[in-house]
This record gives C-alpha cells, sequence and structure tokens, in this order.
C-alpha cells in the first residue's frame, strides 16, 4: 500500500455489519479499489464489510461536523450505510461532547443524535421510491415489481424497490429460512433491471410491528446486518401495509428501530461499538 494509508484506524461494528473506520481529516485518504479490497480481505487484511473515511467539511458547509465517504468490501464506493452512519455519528459526538452531530455523504446530510447508552438516531433522509430515483434501467410500479428476478418457489412474491441513498429490492416472504438467500442475492444483485447493481432483501413479517430481516449487500454479501435495508424494508412493507410505519427489524446481529415519520423522514436507531484499534499496514 501507498506512503498515505500508514495511519491508525478504529474497528468498528452496529449489529456484527462491521467497519475499519479512518480519521482523514488531518491527512488526505484516498484509497484504491485495491487497497479497499486489501484491507476488508478477511484473511490476509483488517476484515470488514465497508470501509469508512471521516473527511473535514469544505468551508462552505456550514453546520457539518464532517464528510463521510464510504468503499464496500469489492473496492466500490457507495453513497450511504445506515449502520456506519450510526458509527460515525457517536465517535462524532464522542469528540464533541454534543448530543448531536452532522454528516454529509454522497446520499446527502444525515444527522445523528444520541438515544441512550451507546444507542444513536440517525435520520437517514426521505426514500427514493421512483424508479429513477433507486435507479431501475425501465419504469415499473416500485410498490410490487412485475418482473420475476429469481425463480423460487419461496420468491414467487412481487418484491418492492426503494432507495435509501442506495438501491433495495426487498421479497417478502413466509419463512426466512425457507429462501436460498447466498444464492438468490447473489444472482439478483447484478439483475440487469439494476444498472448500478441492487441491494437485496429478504423480509418475514411476523407482526404490524416486526420485521425478520437478512440482507444480502451489494459488493459484500451476506451480511449480520444493514441499516439501509432495514429502513428499506419498512418503508416497503409500510407502502404494501404488511406493517405500520414504526417497526423493528431483527436481524441475525440484532435488532433496529425503524420509523418512517409523517414527514417522510426515515429514522432508525440502534447500537455502535468500538472492537479494537490498530494502524494500517
Amino acid at each position: 500500500m501507498s506512503a498515505a494509508m500508514s495511519r491508525p484506524f478504529l474497528k468498528m461494528n452496529g449489529l456484527g455489519n462491521d467497519f475499519v473506520v479512518v480519521e482523514a481529516r488531518t491527512q488526505p485518504f484516498s484509497p484504491t479499489a485495491a487497497e479497499v479490497r486489501a484491507i476488508a480481505d478477511r484473511t490476509n487484511g483488517v476484515g470488514c464489510d465497508q470501509l469508512i473515511a471521516i473527511e473535514p467539511p469544505k468551508p462552505d458547509q456550514d453546520g457539518v461536523d464532517a464528510r463521510v465517504r464510504f468503499w464496500n468490501a469489492d473496492g466500490e464506493e457507495i453513497g450511504a450505510c445506515g449502520n456506519g452512519t450510526r458509527c460515525v455519528g457517536w465517535l462524532l459526538m464522542q469528540a464533541s461532547g454534543r448530543d448531536e452531530a452532522t454528516m454529509l455523504t454522497q446520499a446527502g446530510v444525515l444527522k445523528a443524535s444520541r438515544a441512550g447508552e451507546r444507542l444513536v438516531s440517525v435520520d437517514m433522509g426521505e426514500p427514493g421510491l421512483d424508479s429513477r430515483e433507486i435507479p431501475l434501467s425501465e419504469p415499473h410500479d416500485t410498490r410490487a415489481l412485475d418482473v420475476t428476478l429469481y425463480d423460487h418457489r419461496a420468491l414467487s412474491g412481487p418484491p418492492a424497490c426503494a432507495s435509501m441513498g442506495n438501491p433495495h429490492v426487498t421479497f417478502f416472504v413466509a419463512d426466512l429460512d425457507s429462501v436460498p438467500v447466498r444464492e438468490a442475492g447473489g444472482a439478483i444483485e447484478h439483475h440487469p433491471l439494476f444498472p448500478h447493481a441492487v441491494n437485496v432483501g429478504f423480509a418475514q413479517v411476523r407482526d404490524r410491528h416486526n420485521i425478520r430481516l437478512k440482507v444480502w449487500e451489494r459488493g459484500t454479501g451476506l451480511t449480520k446486518a444493514c441499516g439501509t435495508g432495514a429502513c428499506a424494508a419498512v418503508v416497503n412493507a409500510a407502502r404494501r401495509d404488511l406493517t405500520d410505519r414504526t417497526a423493528t427489524v431483527v436481524t441475525d446481529g440484532g435488532e433496529l428501530l425503524v420509523e418512517w415519520r409523517a414527514d417522510n423522514h426515515v429514522i432508525m436507531t440502534g447500537p455502535a461499538a468500538v472492537d479494537f484499534a490498530g494502524e494500517l499496514p
């Protein structure tokens, strides 16, 4: 790796969705895709689902505490990461002593606030529900796609789509344990309907306030939790009247509370944890 890559990092996680977080407010950090993949490699690198850089705001960005960039494990830079935003928000609030932090991402301005001991709420903004906002390669009713993305009896019902700063498709299934998540997720991720690839969620609605969820993340694969995926699942479930607009999303890593407010903003609340500190080689 380049000499500019030699710097401290924090390994963090939100519900087991894990990140390498690099402080880049005093020293520029522009990793190549190959360097991102090397850092994310769980055998020879640090190992993570996403790499995150905290950068200084530009002089004209009043009210912004930091710019935040995200890369998936495959080296591609992405617009948003819900669990990662929560972790960075917690770091910024710890450093400032305040109860709020404002971050600028490729997906827009995201605001975090304290919600309890190591609990953070993030305003993820408004969901994109139009075909062009997700985006799709052709117009569709995003509430219920009339196209078969993967041929399996457990996925026979029409999925729904939403953007939470990154594209998501959500399948609603009767029994999550019967779904071939890895096979279906890997196949659907690069379906021609999604020109920028897609995150694939598999949701089992337990009742109007509770969803069990697994997410195949584009560029990363199956993760223990996905914050934007949880947000998309609640938005899509509420649009179909499968749940109310506030629901607990249960992932393999733990629980997230998601509220799709009347002002159209999606609020996600969950934990943030620091695993260890280290230095990139």
